[in-house]
């Protein structure tokens, strides 16, 4: 997209937005995974939508399936369009293979050009002190850490299909997590969407966690998974339009209309009765 071009009907208003790289309100897409999401379909959806993408994130290890000059091609695009590309959280699939694999595999990813390492542990049983060392070890090749943290134990690929029987940890395990990650010197975190909102009718969400965990760590510290329309409008309408969400790139459109107060919103109509006045 050429920004600073006039956009189409331009007397509607549309909450302003700051220009990249923001540093609040990131919005992170899911790249392929659910769907394949190929290099041209990824183009296409910058060329018209980059204006408000603000990162891209292999999901499930996706990168894998792909050689390494296709791997590069993405990136490319992504950064030639000021959106970072994420690993996702590749790396407790990596660590089965040993130690020496997470030392390998992060430095393939500054070799790729990633600029983000999500350092998760949904299926992987990680101890938290060996995450914040690949947090630290992440930290000193130069890239992004950003540790994934869940309140649901084995989370994560779709457990939820199998059945799952949950797990949950207490608020005082995860904010012991989060504080050791900051201070390994982790900026943001990734909070899991499985025990808070995922597969959960809405009365039973934790939206109490959430804003507990905002409360003692601020909300510039978080990017929540949201990857569901009714998850996401949750979070715009709570925390309003700075708050930082991953969500699938399917949603970009529908989640930009309700960020910028374009559609959706009932708040933009209120209770008002609007009236149409033909000019003579």
């Amino acid at each position: 997209m050429v920004c600073g071009m006039v956009k189409a009907f331009d007397f509607v208003k549309l909450e302003p937005l700051p220009p990249k790289p923001r540093a609040r309100g990131i919005v992170e897409i899911r790249g392929p995974y659910y769907t394949s999401v190929t290099l041209g379909y990824l183009k296409d959806i910058l060329d018209d939508w980059g204006e408000y993408i603000d990162g891209y994130k292999f999901a499930g290890g996706s990168m894998r399936l792909l050689e390494r000059e296709r791997v590069k091609e993405i990136i490319k695009v992504c950064h030639d369009n000021g959106v970072y590309v994420s690993t996702g959280g590749f790396v407790e699939r990596v660590i089965v293979e040993g130690s020496d694999a997470v030392d390998r595999y992060i430095e393939e990813c500054k070799s790729l050009g990633f600029d983000v390492v999500e350092v998760s542990s949904g299926l992987a049983n990680i101890p938290v002190e060996d995450k914040v060392e690949i947090v630290k070890r992440v930290k000193d090749a130069g890239l992004k850490p950003k540790p994934e943290v869940s309140v649901m134990i084995g989370a994560g690929a779709g457990t939820h299909v199998r059945g799952y029987k949950i797990k949950l940890r207490s608020l005082q395990e995860v904010v012991k997590e989060v504080e050791a990650h900051i201070k390994a010197g982790a900026e943001i975190l990734m909070l899991e969407s499985e025990g808070i909102t995922e597969d959960l009718p809405q009365s039973k969400w934790r939206t109490d966690i959430v804003k507990k965990l905002v409360d003692k760590f601020g909300m510039e510290r978080w990017m929540f998974e949201a990857s569901d329309p009714p998850v996401f409008k949750w979070y715009l309408t709570t925390f309003g339009r700075d708050v930082s969400v991953f969500i699938d790139h399917t949603q970009i459109v529908e989640f930009t209309a309700w960020k910028l107060k374009l559609w959706g919103d009932r708040k933009i109509w209120g209770s008002k009765v609007y009236r149409y006045r033909a000019r003579s």
